[in-house]
């Protein structure tokens, strides 16, 4: 009888395991992360020792309860960092210990330990079991369990119960509680026969895998016959002069092939999956795959079109019927039409139409194509995060389908389409790729005539189709695509134009979709202008058609009620069926304060009026700035009190009034973000009405950003501020001199109603907004 001993400290860190065990003689790594490392680092202090003892479960308090009795003193062979954070320690498993007690818990766990008596006694069984368990391990390699050389060596020589049971326990696939169980037991002749047990049962379905994968090996082999049999049979029909059903379907797609126009290139293409379909066995997958690739191939409109409408009247026509106004959007589809009349080969052009929900960039793309006499397209780019959705799958995937640019036209049949590409400002990105930097090819003229989707693999000229593009911001849209694109800003409608878009179309085809036409209801002028401004306030039409479909489904439910139909629609109908007036006029409701100036902005659903307000009390001369404002709005506002303090002296305004009180300037509708330049002229206004007491006029509006110098610079959007302007009860509009060119796109009725004043510096606009 031999006994083991080890020269192990009373005393070693330990370090808790989850997801494994650690077994003696085994040398495997350990991955910390910075919390872990301490109990490795100071090992050295213990002869390079730390306790691996797995937890029962997550502790609830103090650790010794949660870890098992029996672990295994480690050896710390190696320790090094990780460049991506973290550390590796490489550990080479000495002995079994039994764990104590705990004696410390942080920074790290110190616990008493007590190394396990292990007795190896060699006897007639022992060697039975070890020569069995060798013959086993033998067994098990040749069904194909992977097994290092080495390791296989090793089990050769080694003669040792305990060794060797500890060994190939962690070759044999365990669950790891019972790994725990071997790990604790101590007897090693028991451990021996246990490993055995487990080995014998991992031989039997070993077995039982090699007998399953010979039988389906046999069956594909049985497979491969049939399909060399088929073959032949077919031969032998081809020299017999007979047909069958799939030498006529690869006559008819031959044909296909012949007749679909397609390049030579592509041409070469198809011919060769063909002959390849030819020779692949129906009943495989690949057939199919093969099969429904060569269908898109031929089903491609490579020489189809639909012959445009020259007639430029009658698509001018075409386009006053269904939109008003919108002038220079007809206008660029008209030049188009010209010069396709007069060139009969020319790149589509590759329009963006760019403005706030509701005024018909969706709709404006079908009137297009139905005066070009051209098949209407519409994909929603809104959300998309996969770059397949535009270029496709490869084929090697399974399910794999073209992208949607190549399956809309093959849906078209038609190589000339209107294609509208929606909402392209809202193109989401992940790690799927970039779906807008796809796009880059398909709407850039010099590149597009040869797209390559992933699926078909072959170029197909998209130079045919005109693409027009629609966004309500055109700031998210990527600067490599914008550049590639024309854009067309839409601004919103006036209150006539409004008025003319309900008479002419929203009431026509709401009386049509209500059931009305044969007792249609006359709406009248004072009506629609009631909808207008008091229960509706946007930049399109949407919910002024609600409106109006709201009052047509109640005159409707009035008629199946047995009810005297409403022949006309007064204001004072509106009122009834409409309830309360939601909007009111806000410039108009209020009066004149100090501190309190209107303002300008411009939003993604058109403009709007906001009110700057300013007001001070005692302090050091701080700024204090409200309202969920950006940073170049909160930029704005430190320049605006910079000016007004360096020239305080032109408004008789004292030094001291700066410097013994605090500022706080707020923009009300605080849950709304609020940003860029254009509130400067606004915020200069409100402080100097501030700090010299004369109220500020509320029926005038300004927009522009200033300087240090007091210089009012040029800003954007300005249609949109000022139909905003005339929608709240505005009489008289301060605007940047610089955008005196932008009046050209201001209506001529809203010139003549609203007083517009060009300023150029900060002094004339406090002139002519204050009192």
């Amino acid at each position: 009888m031999t006994e083991i001993t080890i020269n192990i400290p009373e005393i070693v860190p330990l370090y808790p395991l989850r997801e494994m065990v650690a077994f003696p003689y085994m040398v495997f790594p350990v991955y910390l992360n910075d919390t872990e490392l301490a109990a490795f680092e100071e090992s050295t202090l213990f002869n390079n020792l730390v306790a691996l003892v797995k937890l029962k479960g997550e502790p609830d308090g103090a650790i010794y309860p949660a870890l098992h009795e029996i672990g295994t003193i480690c050896k710390v062979n190696q320790l090094q960092k990780l460049p991506d954070g973290g550390s590796k320690a490489i550990l080479e498993g000495i002995a079994r210990v039994r764990v104590e007690a705990v004696v410390q818990e942080a920074p790290f766990i110190l616990a008493r330990v007590e190394p396990v008596r292990e007795f190896v006694e060699k006897s007639l069984v022992s060697e039975a079991l070890v020569s069995s368990l060798n013959a086993l391990l033998k067994i098990a390699l040749s069904y194909g369990k992977p097994l290092p050389d080495d390791v296989m060596k090793m089990i050769d020589h080694i003669d040792n119960p305990a060794r060797l049971s500890d060994l190939v326990a962690l070759y044999v696939n365990l669950p790891i509680d019972e790994l725990q169980t071997l790990l604790e037991m101590v007897d090693p002749l028991e451990r021996l026969k246990k490993v055995y047990m487990h080995l014998t049962n991992e031989v039997q379905r070993l077995q039982v895998k090699s007998e399953v994968q010979a039988e389906v090996t046999k069956k594909v082999g049985k497979t491969q016959k049939e399909y060399l049999l088929r073959e032949q049979m077919r031969q032998i029909q081809e020299e017999l002069g007979e047909d069958d059903s799939r030498i006529a379907e690869m006559t008819e797609l031959r044909k296909k092939i012949d007749a679909a126009g397609m390049t030579d290139e592509v041409k070469k293409i198809a011919d060769k999956e063909l002959k390849r379909l030819e020779r692949i066995n129906p009943a495989s997958p690949e057939y199919t795959v093969s099969r429904t690739y060569l269908d898109y191939l031929t089903g491609m409109p490579w020489r189809t079109s639909t012959t445009d409408n020259r007639d430029i009247t009658q698509a001018e026509n075409v386009l006053n019927e269904d939109h008003y106004n919108l002038k220079k959007v007809k206008e660029r589809i008209l030049e188009y039409l010209a010069v396709r009349s007069l060139k009969e080969k020319m790149k589509g052009p590759i329009l963006c139409f760019v403005g706030p929900p509701g005024v018909g960039k969706t709709s404006l793309g079908k009137s297009i194509a139905r005066s070009l006499g051209r098949k209407f397209i519409r994909v929603s780019l809104g959300g998309m995060r996969d770059e397949a959705e535009i270029r496709g799958h490869r084929r090697t995937y399974i399910g794999a389908l073209p992208g949607r640019i190549i399956q809309e036209i093959y849906r078209a049949g038609c190589n000339n389409p209107v294609f509208m590409l929606d909402e392209v400002d809202k193109i989401g990105l992940d790690f799927r790729g970039d779906p807008a930097s796809a796009l880059l090819e398909v709407l850039d003229p010099e590149q597009n005539f040869s797209f390559t989707d992933h699926y078909l693999d072959v170029p197909f000229d998209l130079t045919n189709v005109m693409f027009i593009t629609t966004a309500n911001l055109i700031d998210p849209i990527p600067p490599a695509l914008k550049d590639r694109m024309e854009v067309i800003p839409l601004a919103g409608y006036t209150t006539e134009e409004k008025e003319h878009i309900a008479t002419r179309f929203l009431i026509p085809r709401e009386i049509e979709e209500n059931g009305l036409s044969a007792t249609p209801p006359l709406f009248e002028e004072g009506a629609i202008v009631r909808i207008i401004g008091d229960y509706t306030r946007e930049a399109g039409v949407r919910n002024l058609q609600r409106n109006i479909a709201a009052i047509c489904r109640k005159v409707a439910k009035e008629i199946t009620q047995g009810k005297p139909p409403r022949l006309n629609i007064t204001p004072e109908v509106v009122e009834e069926f409409l309830g309360p007036r939601k909007f009111f006029n806000e410039v108009a409701a209020e009066k004149d304060r100090v501190g309190v100036v209107t303002g300008l902005a411009w939003t993604e659903s058109g403009g709007d009026i906001i009110f700057v307000e300013a007001t001070r009390m005692k302090g050091k001369g701080d700024l204090i700035l409200t309202g969920s404002l950006g940073e170049v709005m909160k930029e704005s506002a430190r320049a605006a009190l910079s000016f007004v303090q360096a020239n305080s002296a032109e408004w008789s305004i004292p030094d001291s009034a700066f410097s013994e009180a605090n500022i706080h300037i707020h923009v009300p509708a605080g849950s709304i973000p609020k940003d860029g330049p254009s509130a400067g002229i606004t915020m200069v206004t409100a402080i100097v009405s501030l700090m010299s007491g004369r109220p500020a006029r509320r029926d005038v509006a300004m927009t522009g950003e200033i300087s240090l110098t007091g210089r009012v610079l040029a800003i954007g959007g300005l249609k949109e501020k000022v139909l905003a302007a005339r929608r709240a009860g505005v009489k008289k509009v301060l605007i940047p001199d610089r955008n005196r060119q932008d009046m050209e796109d201001i209506p001529d009725n809203v010139r003549q109603e609203l007083e517009f004043v060009f300023v150029d510096d900060v002094h004339e606009a406090i002139a002519g907004a204050l009192q």
